[in-house]
């Protein structure tokens, strides 16, 4: 006769059915591990302007700048596939002004292309403003030289008035509009391609 031990049953242990409140607990988890996860791999890829500075030298502004760009998946397949990739710098100047809307005085447009080239294995980066070109051995060395912007013409001293306040801001995007046209159609729905930094602002020094 078989016997069965003070304390402990014979018949398997049930576990209780988690209740409402768990599972919503649960569920709150799992969406926000979710939401980490996406907001990891949107901060992947973007464009971070970290340093502007602006100098006066013989009347004009020149633009001294460092750039972090962080290509997304798609943006970096298509380049590597032969697609040319194309940056655009907008730079605008306003007048500070006490009871009406600032108002804008100069725009500056400054646009790079980099492409890959494939038979040579090299990357490059044409400046095409000044349509001057540079090749790199690699895609981290061309993106170093891309976020470098140094000596940039921005703004004749002639233009501004005296005893008024001016800032200045620039922002970076990737320019949609210069992809060929059947890549253009699905980077517009695409959050892949709209790569853009936030427009950095600073205070133009007379």
């Amino acid at each position: 006769m078989d016997s069965i031990m003070p304390g402990c049953s014979s018949s398997p242990i049930r576990r209780a059915a988690p209740g409402p409140r768990r599972r919503a607990l649960t569920a709150a988890l799992v969406a926000a591990c979710v939401a980490a996860g996406l907001a990891r791999c949107a901060d992947a890829a973007g464009i971070d302007i970290r340093r502007v500075e602006t100098r006066l030298v013989d009347n004009v502004y020149w633009l001294d700048a460092d750039i972090h760009y962080a290509f997304s998946h798609k943006t970096l397949k298509a380049l590597n596939n032969g697609v040319p990739v194309t940056v655009q710098l907008d730079i605008e100047v306003t007048r500070q002004r006490r009871f009406l809307w600032d108002k804008k005085v100069a725009t500056l447009e400054q646009r790079y292309q980099l492409r890959y080239r494939a038979l040579t294995r090299h990357y490059l980066l044409k400046n095409l403003n000044s349509a001057s070109e540079h090749v790199f051995p690699s895609l981290n060395s061309a993106l170093a030289a891309l976020g470098k912007v140094q000596d940039l013409p921005v703004l004749d001293r002639s233009l501004l008035l005296a005893a008024r306040g001016y800032t200045a801001r620039m922002r970076v995007s990737l320019d949609i509009e210069a992809l060929p046209v059947p890549l253009r159609l699905l980077a517009y729905f695409s959050p892949a391609w709209h790569l853009s930094s936030k427009w950095h602002q600073w205070s133009l020094g007379r």
